[in-house]
């Protein structure tokens, strides 16, 4: 098929947003070329809402033909946590076909060089933005997530995560330059002259495993950052959340082959009801790279087993929030009971253990005691989903019956200073929607120890009294340390309590915030500014997006020849 997209047309296009990327991972300030809000599609081939709508109306009970090669049966099953049937088949591929077609087309794939490779990847971001209002709603019957936040984090907010993965790809790979002239002088002697040839080539295939509650936004800066720096790249969705991927796959397929390249450097490997492949494909010798969001249990064993392959790995953590003290009381339970409720505490990044000394902390508003700051913080919850519209927009659905089940069980662990309740959805009456759960525990107690210090996926989170600062300190770096933890909040105005924390979080390398009381909340990141994760606790092996997330994806290999 001839090229349908030239180099110097996507350099053109494309070569200014990547500089501005790689300004932004330089400054550390705010940027984004892909709009937050819904209105902003419709012109210059982008999806409008009712446009967007229409398209994923238009999948429903289909077959998504990808055209990849090994093709032996076909999939599906997707039901949405909303209550719909989606209805949607997929290729099933034997892996024996499907991954010497992947890698044959990797030689030219590489010859492209860095700079071609990262403006074909900002072509496939580029489609798939214009697409973003379809992409919501896939991602919303994928994951649970309200419409507004599964356009959001599903659309741009993702979008921005794999371009700043394309942006980080691009500098290390130009770290060193395509060849230089070597003379060593060698006195009354000719000088020694080689040239010197130096190629980043792809480590193989890489493996995206992809999770249920976060497709594209924890899919994409593996999937682009290992397809930036050479390699084909093997999909392979969580089974309850396929459709979000595959429609990037189907992309990425199409505007590599526009390109001139084999489209098979990017292919879906969907599975059967109950097949579980993710191991199988994990060790086999053709996979090099891997991405991985999910258990614990399955991310270590990722990083045990798959010896051959360079392992990313995001898993679970017990995230904590130190409650000292604070000059905004109503700022900290507004900004705490957005962060609790949001998608229904399935976040990665969701405050789990919030620990408060028992005898109270100094507030604006005067004193108040550990009692009054849990009731105070559940009348905040209460006051922020009392109205059932409003509450159904913030917390989704329920992604799967395990969350539900964590949830009723939370109510047995302690003293329940917020209860949860059942919301009914009048769109989705099958909707499965409950709000938060906050349960009291003394930390000296040893049996609470288990419920605080292991990972309560969902609406659910702990009010911990502890005997003073230092004992909350010490407890944080106990839970840092032993389980791991995505984010670290704090509330206090002692500067030696601020400074404790922070050395806290320095030493067992744990993203912190420090008093967030307006509209940036601990549970969120910025791409191109914030890191999420930091690789360096049991929480997660990698950070996205650093140096280290894409270095590790190429090598250099330097070819010399007498000059």
């Amino acid at each position: 098929m001839a090229a349908e997209l030239t180099v110097p047309e996507l350099i053109a296009k494309h070569r200014p947003t990547l500089d501005q990327a790689l300004e932004a991972i330089r400054t550390r300030a705010y940027w984004s070329p892909h709009p937050e809000h819904p209105k902003a599609y419709g012109e210059h081939g982008s999806l409008d809402a009712a446009a967007g709508k229409a398209a994923f109306d238009a999948l429903l009970g289909t077959r998504l033909d990808l055209g990849q090669a090994g093709t032996d049966d076909w999939v599906g099953g997707e039901v949405s946590p909303y209550g719909i049937e989606l209805g949607v088949s997929y290729p099933h591929a034997d892996l024996d076909v499907l991954l010497p077609a992947m890698k044959a087309g990797q030689p030219a794939w590489r010859d492209a060089g860095p700079e071609v490779r990262a403006v074909v990847c900002l072509e496939i971001l580029k489609r798939i933005s214009d697409r973003t209002h379809e992409f919501a709603h896939a991602v919303m019957h994928t994951s649970g997530q309200a419409f507004m936040m599964a356009f959001q984090a599903g659309g741009p907010h993702a979008q921005d995560r794999g371009l700043e993965a394309v942006a980080y790809a691009y500098a290390e790979q130009v770290r060193t330059p395509g060849s230089a002239e070597w003379t060593k002088p060698q006195g009354k002697r000719d000088p020694l002259v080689l040239a010197k040839d130096f190629t980043p080539v792809p480590r193989g295939i890489g493996l995206v495993i992809g999770c249920n509650t976060f497709p594209t936004w924890n899919g994409y800066p593996g999937l682009f950052a290992s397809l930036a720096t050479g390699n084909a790249v093997l999909v392979k969705p969580h089974p309850r959340a396929v459709l979000p991927l595959a429609l990037t796959v189907r992309i990425a397929r199409e505007v590599l082959s526009e390109a001139g390249f084999d489209a098979e450097l990017v292919a879906l490997a969907a599975e059967r009801p109950g097949e579980g492949i993710a191991k199988a494909l994990a060790t086999r010798p053709e996979i090099r790279i891997i991405d991985y969001t999910g258990s614990t249990s399955f991310g270590d064993w990722l990083e045990a087993s798959a010896r051959q392959a360079q392992v990313y790995t995001e898993k679970a953590g017990v995230n904590t929030v130190i409650v000292h003290s604070t000059d905004d009381y109503k700022g900290m339970l507004s900004n705490l009971a957005f962060s609790l409720s949001l998608y229904s505490g399935q976040m990665c990044t969701t405050p789990q253990n919030l620990l408060i000394p028992r005898e109270g902390i100094h507030t604006d508003q005067g004193p108040k005691t550990f009692d009054e700051v849990t009731a105070d913080l559940a009348r905040a919850v209460d006051g922020l989903l009392g109205d059932d519209a409003r509450a159904n927009g913030l917390l989704g659905a329920i992604v799967n019956p395990d969350v539900k089940a964590r949830l009723e069980a939370a109510a047995g662990l302690g003293e329940v200073a917020l209860a949860s309740r059942e919301i009914t959805n009048p769109e989705f009456p099958d909707a499965v929607v409950r709000t938060p759960v906050i349960v009291k525990l003394d930390g000296a107690k040893p049996d609470a120890e288990a419920a605080y210090m292991s990972e309560c996926f969902g609406p659910v989170s702990f009010a911990v009294a502890v005997d003073s600062a230092t004992d909350a300190v010490e407890l944080l770096r106990r839970t840092v340390r032993e389980k791991g933890a995505m984010t670290v909040g704090a509330y206090t105005t002692d500067g030696e309590v601020e400074r404790a924390v922070e050395e806290v979080c320095l030493e067992e390398a744990a993203q912190l915030s420090f008093n967030l009381t307006g509209g940036v909340f601990v549970n969120q990141t910025a791409a191109f500014s914030d890191f999420h994760g930091s690789g360096g606790n049991p929480a997660a092996n990698a950070a996205l997006c650093d140096g280290a997330f894409v270095a590790n994806r190429f090598r250099v290999v330097e070819v010399r020849r007498q000059g």
